[in-house]
């Protein structure tokens, strides 16, 4: 995005960026767990005291300390190696392979599955190692790979199944876009880092049906979750709208998250299809549309009915960071000036209402009145989405941030 052009910098431009990027950091530091991990953090950036170990926080706090290692962070190699060590032992199956959702503090399995959204999060944690040089990152990603392709990886449909249990003996009938999303994020990683196109090639496979067939459908609004057969389903967890990973109807921040990568896809492939650009920008303004202000006050409502009514009007943190790093390359990629009155928009938005100077981080959730809540996320878990809202503006769309910093280091 276009720099600052006075001497106090203006919420996005780079000298901001730059200096909220170290404040996030500084903070993520304390999720450190001694023996093993990264912790949940509170809304003061202590780890939670009750000794669980989620498997992606982990994920995600290795990913996001090995791009503070590229960004020549001193201190951000250890974290990432305690990251890789934590991924290698604690949280892997040693018996059956794949990784545990997670653990507690006896290194009991949190939950009896096994799931593609904790793994696409170990591949990509894995690659974000790899191209920081860390020892062992390679190996993680090569291993977390193979898993994502035996198990996960359905070939005939182009898309990732969604659980199993521990034993890899019975698949979940359900089908999630959440996990099927964070798989194309993944797959960007690790196509950039392996130079493996195959990668890139199945994330096309997986936007193909879930966006430009499903949502394109659905009036650009993103359908979570599916059958075994992937034929839609509307009404799931109506009776738990807010559910923190499968809440009911169509979650708004999705859909920018989804343009977003689409973008990211689009300048990847050597022959990309016109529709990658098409659909980012149509699920942008259904996003606009749907989410932006549309119960009076300003920020994004969480989720939406299949009407485009608010069905949970809370404000989520990450929602309005996916919101700026799609207005971002959109930006980038079109010149449109509309994509640059968003970004300023919603990083101005943003600053009022999410940044927490007195604590440090994000809120994490804000009522509709934009005042700090915890309905549905306590504390403030981790970084990642407003780390990455941070450097996407200052990156080039493609490849994928770790690699890009690789590349050139900013």
């Amino acid at each position: 995005m276009s720099s600052e052009t006075s001497s106090t910098p203006r919420p996005g431009d780079d000298a901001w960026l730059r200096a909220e990027q170290e404040r996030l950091l500084e903070f993520a530091r304390g999720a450190r767990l001694p023996d093993g991990g990264f912790g949940w953090l509170d809304h003061r950036g202590r780890a939670q005291e009750d000794g669980l170990v989620h498997t992606w926080i982990t994920c995600r706090m290795t990913h996001v300390f090995a791009l503070a290692h590229l960004l020549g962070d001193r201190d951000a190699a250890a974290l990432v190696d305690h990251g890789i060590a934590s991924l290698t032992t604690l949280l892997r199956d040693r018996e059956h392979g794949g990784w545990y959702t997670g653990v507690d503090r006896d290194g009991r399995p949190l939950t009896t599955d096994k799931s593609a959204y904790a793994h696409a999060f170990v591949v990509l944690a894995a690659a974000g190692a790899t191209a920081a040089g860390r020892p062992g990152g390679r190996e993680l990603l090569t291993d977390a790979l193979g898993v994502v392709e035996r198990r996960f990886w359905d070939e005939e449909r182009g898309r990732l199944v969604e659980s199993w249990d521990l034993p890899w003996r019975a698949c979940e009938s359900y089908r999630g876009a959440n996990s099927n999303m964070h798989a194309v994020e993944a797959f960007l990683a690790a196509g950039d880092v392996t130079g493996e196109s195959i990668w890139h090639e199945r994330a096309l496979r997986i936007v193909r049906h879930i966006v430009h067939e499903h949502a394109r459908a659905a009036d650009w609004r993103v359908i979570e979750h599916f059958d075994t057969d992937w034929t839609p389903l509307y009404e799931y967890n109506e009776d738990r709208p807010d559910d923190p990973f499968r809440p009911y109807g169509g979650t708004v921040g999705h859909w920018f998250e989804w343009a977003r990568l689409m973008v990211a896809l689009h300048a990847s492939l050597p022959n990309p299809p016109a529709w990658l650009l098409d659909d980012a920008e149509a699920l942008f303004a259904a996003g606009v549309r749907d989410g932006w202000h549309v119960d009076g006050r300003p920020g994004f409502v969480y989720t939406v009915d299949w009407k485009g009514e608010p069905a949970v009007r809370v404000r989520m943190h990450w929602v309005a960071a996916e919101a700026i790093a799609a207005a971002a390359v959109l930006h980038r990629v079109t010149g449109r000036a509309e994509y640059e009155y968003w970004y300023r928009t919603w990083w101005r938005y943003a600053e009022e209402a999410f940044l927490d100077r007195a604590h440090g981080s994000w809120h994490h959730e804000l009522t509709p009145w934009n005042t700090p809540a915890a309905t549905v996320w306590p504390g403030k878990p981790d970084v990642y989405h407003a780390v990455q809202a941070t450097l996407i503006p200052r990156l080039p769309v493609e490849p994928s941030m770790a690699e890009a910093l690789r590349r050139k280091p900013i």
